[in-house]
């Protein structure tokens, strides 16, 4: 069965109260609660993670490194300045999505670049919490066309 690991960024420990007009009510516990049962709907399993550091954010990758099948990442603010998030999902070589609630390319200019999309399969955003499950979805199917 495969396994994943759902690694969230800074402030996203806020969801359900921070700017929800943004991205929703919905807090993390219950996208981790979302993401466990679709997890067994579909046949895989699932870790999480999440953390306000950058550094944490990285040994958390390097962690997966021949241990999971696949990282989904909601990178927040860090998608769009860490290079280093960048380096480490190439140097663990995990296939990864990278994955927003909002809609990045609606919002601000800054948030238009992202390094991690450079080195990702694909990437989600826009559709809020329902992101995650379509994360899952198409981390296996990705997974199963690498046979």
């Amino acid at each position: 069965m495969p396994g994943i690991l759902i690694l969230n960024g800074p402030n996203l420990n806020l969801l359900g109260t921070r700017q929800p007009e943004v991205y929703g009510r919905t807090t993390l516990a219950d996208v981790e609660d979302m993401c466990r049962a679709h997890a067994g709907s579909i046949g895989m399993t699932v870790e999480f993670a999440q953390s306000n550091h950058e550094g944490a954010l990285i040994d958390a990758i390097h962690a997966t490194r021949g241990r999971l099948d696949g990282l989904i990442l909601n990178a927040g603010a860090y998608t769009h300045s860490s290079i280093a998030l960048m380096d480490a999902i190439s140097s663990a070589e995990i296939p990864t999505i990278e994955l927003h609630l909002s809609n990045v390319h609606a919002r601000e200019e800054f948030r238009h670049k992202s390094y991690i999309a450079r080195v990702a399969v694909g990437v989600i955003c826009g559709f809020g919490a329902r992101g995650y499950t379509l994360a899952m979805d198409a981390m296996k199917s990705h997974l199963e066309s690498r046979g």
